[in-house]
């Protein structure tokens, strides 16, 4: 009797044991995807689901999705929302090597992402390879990952998106699209690194369209044949004509570099790619950035004539070595928009223009309008100028204690309103700058280094800390 009941209570205990763990299981809300998995397993780490899809199916709210490491030739399109205390993370598992590709996927018309999140809210993607996406289609627009819709509360965190190509010669492609067809609220986008892309008329990572409130912070955007950060509004993308575009928002601490557009076949031999660029935006601060070898390294206007880029906060930023200019604000023509509003402040402009196309290291083109230029630090590029405005339609711009960097045997050159000056003091008094601005050399700690902290007895503290 005793061997009987002894045999009865290790059954309960193990059945107890094998419930609790199931419970366990369902209370975490973890799945978890594998190569080696089955769709017809549980979806646990030992018996994991094998694709993306069906992992996607049944993580509702509150799920964390893991993805072990492995090449997933497949799309990862979100089925389900989270909320605020339980929202849905697809993830890869401790940090390993999880590859999204789409090297499988033939040509078709439309638009084909490798990450899908549409009218969904409260989503994180994190930690994922995304490569290899390419069509020959015009009528084709690759991207590694797309957001549209009314998507809210949406994170992208620690990705690598890669090799996404359009080889069309009118094509499309993007790394990173955020598309705001209805209404989107807070969008952040960090730590991802997005290299090596082909996009034809299209951008590397950009958010367009009614998109209001959001953070790109500490991505590395680096070798692309077209716009690094795009920032864009009134091309008909929002449902509602009336906020289509996108606003009060933060780009910061991101590293952009070799960003051209030459070779192109979009724009042949044009040097015209942004490394961060506002297409129409509003109340965008744009931050403590660093972008170099590109063909513009910061941009703020809008290309449709009678909109504008309206109060964005270009500040802090390390400018140095792109080809054509360094900060550009308003449109290349008569027939685009301008900026308006904005300020332009503290930021380090170092020897841009590299290829000497008149863009010098701050470039003011048509409809600008009551702009804050102050406490900048400019030395000019091989072609020795530091403001280029050829526009006249320049108005209520105030200047105010820049440094122009003086360098021995060297001259410099001021184009304002059309106008050529290389007297210092002639620029001054047509600008109106005020009397703080300085034609000195502010005492680099090594700036062949790109170090430009100053020298304890830099005189250019006192101009532009004062």
């Amino acid at each position: 009797m005793k061997k009987i009941y002894f045999i009865l209570l290790t059954a309960a205990i193990i059945m107890i044991f094998f419930v609790s763990k199931n419970v366990y299981d369902k209370q975490d809300q973890t799945i978890y995807v594998a190569i080696d998995g089955n769709n017809q397993n549980a979806g646990t780490k030992s018996k994991p689901f094998r694709t993306l899809g069906k992992a996607a199916s049944e993580a509702n709210a509150g799920t964390t999705v893991f993805i072990r490491k492995g090449n997933y030739n497949e799309k990862l399109v979100v089925k389900h929302s989270g909320t605020k205390s339980k929202p849905i993370t697809f993830k890869a598992y401790n940090n390993e090597k999880v590859v999204l590709s789409g090297k499988e996927l033939k040509d078709v018309e439309g638009d084909t992402s490798l990450v899908t999140i549409n009218n969904k809210n409260y989503v994180t993607i994190s930690g994922l390879i995304i490569q290899d996406l390419s069509t020959d289609l015009t009528d084709e627009t690759v991207i590694g990952i797309y957001v549209t819709g009314e998507s809210n509360h949406i994170t992208l965190e620690n990705n690598n998106v890669q090799r996404i190509e359009t080889h069309a010669d009118d094509g499309n492609g993007h790394g990173i699209a955020i598309y705001g067809t209805g209404t989107m609220k807070d969008i952040n986008i960090s730590n991802n690194i997005l290299e090596d892309l082909k996009l034809g008329s299209s951008e590397s990572l950009v958010l367009n369209g009614n998109i209001d409130g959001f953070k790109v912070e500490n991505n590395i955007v680096r070798r692309s044949d077209n716009i690094g950060i795009d920032l864009i509004g009134y091309e008909g993308i929002s449902n509602d004509k009336k906020v289509d575009y996108v606003r009060n928002g933060i780009v910061k601490n991101n590293q952009v570099y070799e960003i051209s557009s030459y070779g192109n076949p979009a724009y042949g031999e044009d040097y015209s790619a942004g490394g961060i660029y506002v297409d129409g935006g509003k109340n965008i601060t744009i931050e403590k950035n660093t972008i170099y070898k590109s063909d513009i390294g910061i941009e703020a206007t809008s290309e449709h004539d009678y909109k504008y880029a309206d109060n964005i906060k270009i500040i802090n930023n390390s400018i140095y070595d792109n080809y054509y200019t360094g900060i550009s604000i308003g449109g290349y023509d008569e027939d685009r928009g301008g900026t308006i509003n904005s300020t332009i402040s503290q930021n380090i402009l170092y020897r841009n223009d590299t290829k000497g196309l008149g863009g010098g290291q701050l470039l003011l083109q048509h409809d600008t309008k009551n702009n804050l230029i102050e406490r900048n630090m400019l030395t000019a590029g091989p072609s020795r100028i530091f403001i280029s405005n050829y526009f006249t339609t320049n108005q209520e711009n105030k200047l105010q204690r820049n440094v122009f960097h003086k360098e021995k045997g060297e001259k410099g050159i001021w184009i304002w309103k059309a106008e050529e000056y290389t007297s210092f003091a002639k620029f001054k008094n047509a600008s109106q700058s005020d009397e703080k601005s300085g034609y000195l050399d502010p005492g680099y700690q090594n700036a062949s280094k790109y170090d430009f902290s100053l020298k304890k007895d830099s005189p250019a503290k006192e101009i532009v800390n004062g």
